[in-house]
């Protein structure tokens, strides 16, 4: 009797181990499913380097594509931008606008919650995108399509798959739409 208490013990202890963690798991794990892409930021260095490679003229309106954080369109809104960022994650959108509070920059940034296939393109004359492999193909045809003529791209990491960059820098690709 005492081996069975035991091992009834331990095994609804074991149960409600695996339980928790599955929550935790689950809780990690259903946003992305349900709200876009898994969320990696761009390091500094590389923000720096997308929006020198933009070169952004005072009054421009420029695009962030999966804005996360907002660390980008705040760095466009702060290069003189007019900067919008397109997120699908209400929890990304939530911490993008406190962050572009913080630096103060409200009525010159601006984050969303748009799914950003949905959305029209053609007033921006910058984009900056850190997408995934598996989009790039679409996204460059949704670019090319919608971006008016001379709007500048740069992505970090990913490239088009037709397009030619005119300039690439520590993996960031630098495009123009002629």
């Amino acid at each position: 009797m005492n081996i069975l208490f035991i091992v009834s013990i331990s095994l609804s202890f074991l149960f409600l181990i695996l339980f928790f963690i599955t929550i935790l798991f689950l809780r990690a794990l259903i946003p992305f499913l349900f709200w876009g892409a898994l969320y990696a930021p761009t390091k500094e260095e590389k923000v720096k380097k997308m929006i020198e490679l933009l070169n952004i003229k005072k009054g421009e309106k420029a695009l962030d594509i999966g804005a996360g954080d907002g660390r980008l369109v705040i760095a466009l809104a702060s290069a003189g931008a007019l900067a919008t960022g397109f997120e699908i994650s209400p929890f990304l959108v939530k911490l993008a606008q406190k962050n572009i509070k913080k630096a103060g920059l409200e009525g010159k940034a601006f984050v969303y919650r748009k799914n950003f296939w949905k959305e029209d393109f053609s007033q921006y004359d910058a984009v900056t995108v850190y997408g995934i492999g598996y989009i790039m193909k679409s996204l460059e045809k949704k670019l090319k399509k919608e971006l008016k003529q001379e709007a500048r791209i740069v992505s970090n990491n990913f490239h088009f798959p037709t397009w030619e960059p005119i300039k690439k820098e520590n993996n960031i690709f630098l495009y123009k739409k002629v």
